[in-house]
């Protein structure tokens, strides 16, 4: 077992997602400001808002990462001071950086931030982790595609006060370190500068340019090509191993709020097992299946991951229903609508500390008493009892409509 805790950083693209991510467990959250950041469609920001999100996370004891990692142009550099500033101003614990100029403006403007290193940067050995230290890092964020052995040889071979930090969960990029023109060659949305459209994730075919609308797929054998597959990160079976490292990243700030507190969920309760010295309860690893996500891999952790060659498109096999604002002792619950259902239904409930519970729905009254079988109205509130006490954000999820699988 680990001598240390290891450091849960989660995804905060919006408030919505840090108070998920705050809430169900997160030892930190990472998010952005309006600009700098290499999520420029994750929600962000506004100055008002980093104020408040940095307030509402340290009031439950959770640290504020900010990111200002996209690589900027002449004229964004006469920006960044007063980005940096702002963020000085909302008290955020620490700057996540790519460009060497940025990170020294950072040490300038935004003085008492710790400076994190970015994955953008690429570090690969140690010889760079030391070159960041050198200059005033306090935490690098490892490239993607290093294994766990080169992982622990920057470690034995970098100063101790340096921190590790790594991705374990989430997307993996097709290209190196997230180096990619794809995005910017085919929409003009660079990839670099925070806008990737995620063109690797289409589904191509072949059109002959006299033969328009005739499209022929790209074969390598007879279910497609593969090229540009790419699976999903989960550690979540794996974290004895990574206990050595000073901070677990989950990726995710452009993903939903059910994401940000259901992955985050699931890792805190294997974290906190793993202090114990105990398992890690399947339903917390069941959980991670729960999510939208394409299918899992261990990325480069043991070695080359290989060529995927099967189907690796999206599973999104449950839906968000509703969000209990409010519950009493006795289980009198009021919930807010995000998608229809109707008494009768199979549900589960997911909150803070609350292991998962199946339910089936009972009937609901709604904001005036009168009974309710099918909420209808998106963030109306109605009111239902529930079988015991759960606490706020806690998520009412059922199963989506899916049609009937071919095999049965």
């Amino acid at each position: 077992m680990a001598d240390k805790r290891p450091e849960l950083l989660a995804p905060a693209g919006d408030m919505e997602r840090l108070r998920m991510a705050v809430l169900y467990g997160a030892d930190a959250v990472y998010l952005a400001g309006g600009d700098f950041g290499m999520r420029a469609f994750a929600g962000n920001f506004s100055p008002e808002g980093l104020a408040e999100a940095a307030a509402f996370a340290h009031a439950h004891g959770v640290r504020v990462h900010c990111t200002v990692n996209t690589m900027p142009r002449n004229d964004e550099m006469d920006r960044l001071p007063a980005h940096l500033e702002v963020l000085e101003a909302a008290g955020v614990d620490a700057v996540i950086l790519a460009d060497l100029g940025a990170f020294r403006l950072a040490e300038r403007y935004a003085p008492h931030a710790a400076r994190h290193v970015s994955t953008q940067a690429g570090v690969t050995n140690y010889e760079a982790a030391r070159a960041w230290h050198d200059l005033g890092a306090s935490r690098v964020i490892l490239a993607r595609e290093l294994s766990l052995e080169e992982i622990r040889a920057i470690r034995d071979r970098t100063p101790p006060n340096l921190e590790l930090e790594a991705f374990v969960h989430g997307a993996m990029c097709v290209s190196y370190s997230g180096r990619c023109l794809l995005s910017n060659y085919m929409t003009g949305r660079d990839s670099s500068r925070g806008a990737c459209a995620q063109p690797c994730r289409y589904k191509y075919a072949l059109m002959e340019e006299k033969r328009p609308g005739e499209f022929f797929p790209i074969e390598e054998d007879g279910r497609g090509a593969y090229i540009l597959n790419s699976r999903d990160m989960c550690m979540i079976d794996h974290l004895e191993d990574l206990g050595f490292l000073d901070s677990l990243k989950i990726e995710g700030r452009a993903k939903s709020a059910y994401y940000a507190a259901v992955v985050t969920a699931a890792y805190r309760h294997g974290l906190d097992a793993l202090a114990a010295g105990e398992p890690i309860d399947p339903v917390w690893r069941c959980e991670v299946e729960r999510v939208s996500h394409r299918p899992y891999s261990t990325g480069f952790f043991y070695g080359q991951p290989g060529q995927y060659y099967d189907e690796a498109r999206y599973v999104r096999e449950w839906q968000v229903a509703a969000i209990v604002t409010g519950c009493d002792g006795e289980g009198n619950a009021a919930l807010s609508l995000r998608n229809k259902f109707r008494a009768g239904d199979e549900a589960e409930l997911v909150g803070p500390g609350l292991r998962p519970l199946s339910i089936t729905v009972p009937e609901m009254t709604d904001a005036d008493g009168l009974p309710l079988l099918e909420p209808r109205t998106p963030k109306s509130v109605f009111y239902m009892k529930l079988p015991r006490q759960v606490p706020p954000w806690t998520i009412l999820r059922r199963a989506r409509d899916l049609p009937a699988r071919a095999d049965g």
